[in-house]
């Protein structure tokens, strides 16, 4: 494993868009990498991108740059990407049964997953839920929301 620190989406998006916290991402992760993601998280940012595209709060240059930025980091081993396997998803399957009184997505379910699958057990997130879960799980988190 390259990387000990899994960011997910809601905190990745920060390092690439001017949002609240990013300044706090930025410092966290300038510290910390390289940190891993999952093919899943390159699609999450393409939609994500695409949504914001879409929703005007960034133009189709901007939202190009981001992206081109985005898998240079991936190339220049900066975002180590993380396999999904059989593994990754029956784990993610058993972590919705085992808390059910955390409203956790299919999704980010899967990023848990895959985390856990590989070793890590520490989360870099903007999502509440999702570090709820962490929490539930005994990962260490890093919150940023």
């Amino acid at each position: 494993m390259a990387a000990g620190i899994y960011v997910d989406t809601s905190a990745l998006a920060k390092w690439y868009l001017n949002e609240a916290r990013s300044e706090d991402v930025d410092d966290y992760l300038r510290q910390v990498c390289p940190v891993c993601i999952s093919l899943l998280t390159k699609i999450e940012m393409r939609s994500l991108m695409a949504r914001r595209t879409l929703e005007r709060h960034v133009d189709s240059e901007t939202q190009g740059k981001v992206l081109a930025t985005f898998e240079g980091d991936i190339a220049l081993g900066h975002l180590v990407l993380l396999p999904h396997t059989v593994e990754s998803f029956l784990t993610a399957e058993s972590l919705l049964g085992a808390h059910p009184s955390i409203p956790l997505r299919s999704l980010d379910a899967l990023h848990l997953g895959v985390m856990r699958s590989a070793g890590i057990e520490e989360l870099a997130t903007a999502d509440r839920v999702m570090a709820q879960a962490a929490a539930a799980l005994g990962m260490e988190c890093r919150a940023f929301f």
